[in-house]
């Protein structure tokens, strides 16, 4: 089955799979779909640009893209101030008791504490931009909305695709008046930041909104052949997925803690929560205690971006390291349901295109 996406890309299959693991980016890419790198968890520019340069090796000469977070500049970003003097004593104060309550362990003392997501700054991720233009990415994403102009300009200059996540069609029409190549509709099942409009609603919403202007991929709740090939009967021209990569055997160098696995594969679609408590924004995770926590009476509102992330840094640490899958601090969409054993991604891929292959060829028998 194959797009127009697929032409413009430079791929085998409609299917755009995002992950903060580049092992797992770098074998989507190898099975005929784009890869795209999530950026986001690099504090370090040069840190993300080795991981560019694994990248530029270990994908085969096929195209992969890259997913960075450019939300609105905090205005006392870059001055003299500490951001971590914003957040206010209640909320650490909080965070500690919850940790003690829900019987976590402290960090071992071989372990440095986090100092918060630091890619969550428009500062760092402009740091992320100007790293990735110097690498034969193919694609870059925004997951906050339309690229700043220059940045758009910037990638166009050398070639790349621009995206952009949307969760109205409001959105999708700035995006394309901004100049974005394509534009991502993401519904409310989706993991990570996601807005309150499903994908069966958002897709032809978006579809329509855009017209011809740019093509359109379909994220949230998409997890098998069939619901790709729902996706393109909405109009999309692909499929843009990220949760059903997080079992994968190769997810596993990222997150190798039996914890994180056994929560993940034990989830059911009834599972997750939508919530402020990642990063100050709306994002879908894990339900479990922790998540719990924070709507207990008495819980302080989360903080706004990045605030928030720098609050729960470090508790994001030990919540990791206690291997309890009942406290697990994890983004996932709803689709992790249908997630319940760890397979390699060319597994998943080859499974994904001939169920789409299937569901088409049995649409065309219903004429």
């Amino acid at each position: 089955m194959r797009t127009p996406l697929c032409d413009q890309l430079g791929i085998e299959h409609p299917i755009v799979g995002f992950t903060p693991s580049e092992h797992v980016a770098a074998a989507i890419s190898r099975a005929g779909g784009l890869g795209v790198l999530g950026c986001v968890r690099f504090n370090d520019a040069a840190e993300l640009d080795t991981v560019l340069d694994w990248m530029d090796v270990n994908t085969d000469g096929r195209p992969y893209g890259v997913d960075v977070i450019m939300p609105a500049r905090v205005p006392t970003e870059g001055s003299a101030i500490d951001l971590n003097q914003l957040i206010p004593a209640g909320h650490r104060e909080f965070v500690d008791q919850t940790l003690i309550k829900l019987g976590v362990p402290p960090l071992p003392e071989s372990a440095h504490e986090a100092a918060g997501v630091l890619g969550w700054l428009h500062s760092v991720a402009r740091a992320h931009v100007e790293v990735a233009l110097h690498h034969p990415a193919r694609l870059i994403a925004n997951a906050l909305g339309s690229p700043p102009p220059d940045v758009i300009a910037s990638a166009h200059d050398r070639g790349m695709i621009v995206a952009a996540l949307a969760g109205k069609a409001e959105h999708a029409r700035r995006h394309v008046a901004a100049g974005v190549d394509i534009v991502v509709a993401q519904g409310y099942e989706a993991g990570g930041h996601t807005g309150e409009i499903a994908t069966m609603v958002l897709v032809p919403e978006v579809v329509d909104a855009v017209g011809a202007a740019v093509p359109v991929l379909a994220a949230g709740g998409i997890g098998c052949g069939r619901q790709v090939a729902a996706a393109l009967a909405l109009g999309a021209a692909g499929a843009w997925m990220g949760s059903a990569w997080l079992v994968t055997s190769e997810y596993a160098s990222l997150s190798p803690l039996s914890g994180v696995r056994e929560a993940l594969l034990a989830a059911t679609s009834s599972d997750t929560v939508r919530s402020r408590i990642y990063t100050g924004k709306p994002a879908r995770l894990l339900k479990n205690r922790w998540t719990d926590a924070w709507s207990e009476p008495g819980a302080p509102d989360p903080l706004p971006m990045p605030l928030q992330n720098l609050l729960v840094a470090d508790a994001h640490q030990r919540l990791m390291r206690s291997n309890m899958p009942d406290v697990i601090p994890m983004p996932a969409g709803q689709i992790i349901g249908r997630m319940n054993e760890v397979r390699p991604v060319a597994e998943i891929m080859s499974a994904l295109v001939t169920e789409l292959d299937e569901t088409v060829r049995r649409l065309e028998g219903l004429r």
